[in-house]
């Protein structure tokens, strides 16, 4: 079975499906997140970051319920959430869903839908739910689970995604490289409820600006 872990980022509110935060291995709050942690109920086994966000109090209630604090310096290199994602390799994590708001800085924002595509983590299967929107990162192949007319833009990361293949969707992509900075792949449209993604090298950001369900399972 594959170990699944949860990371709650800070942004604000997210709506993730309640069946995403069943049975989690383990729940990683990445600074500040661990509000909407303890907001959602999830209980809490690492706290990451350099706390400047994460008010006082809720880091105490995660300690006394048997959580651990990772502090790190606040001139750090990496944000809260790639310490988070670090966090959740260490664990053994194979799967990993980030809960995170589309509140703040633009720049955060972009820079942590990089982060979850990024090399580095290629190892997890990683999904997100940020504020309204999920997020699937694909390399190689996935089924996503939506709803006839839901919208689903699929936009390339880091390079060229080579030979991309649809099913289960209106516009089929039929062997086509998606170039970064591209629109080919954007705003596209559920016809079955289940579509099919394929690339034959590169990485896809999957975004479901309205998801109506939780992705299943491969």
């Amino acid at each position: 079975m594959a170990r699944r872990v949860l990371v709650v980022t800070d942004g604000g509110p997210t709506s993730p499906d309640p069946d995403a935060l069943a049975h989690p291995a383990a729940v990683i709050a990445a600074d500040g997140g661990v509000a909407e942690a303890l907001r959602l109920g999830l209980p809490v086994d690492v706290v990451v970051g350099d706390l400047d966000s994460a008010a006082p109090e809720h880091v105490r209630t995660v300690e006394a319920a048997g959580g651990r604090v990772r502090r790190h310096p606040t001139d750090k290199d990496a944000t809260d959430l790639e310490l988070a994602l670090d966090e959740a390799m260490a664990l053994g994590a194979d799967e990993v869903l980030v809960l995170g708001g589309a509140l703040g800085r633009l720049d955060h924002l972009l820079g942590n839908l990089l982060v979850l595509a990024s090399e580095r983590f290629a190892g997890m299967q990683v999904d997100g739910y940020l504020g309204a929107a999920a997020v699937h990162v694909i390399r190689g192949r996935r089924r996503l689970l939506g709803a006839p007319g839901e919208l689903v833009s699929l936009l390339p990361v880091g390079g060229v995604a080579r030979d991309v293949r649809t099913r289960g969707l209106r516009w089929a992509l039929l062997g086509e490289d998606l170039t970064p900075g591209t629109t080919r792949g954007l705003s596209n449209r559920f016809v079955a409820p289940i579509a099919e993604v394929e690339l034959a090298s590169g990485v896809l950001v999957a975004v479901r600006p309205h998801p109506l369900r939780e992705e299943p399972r491969p």
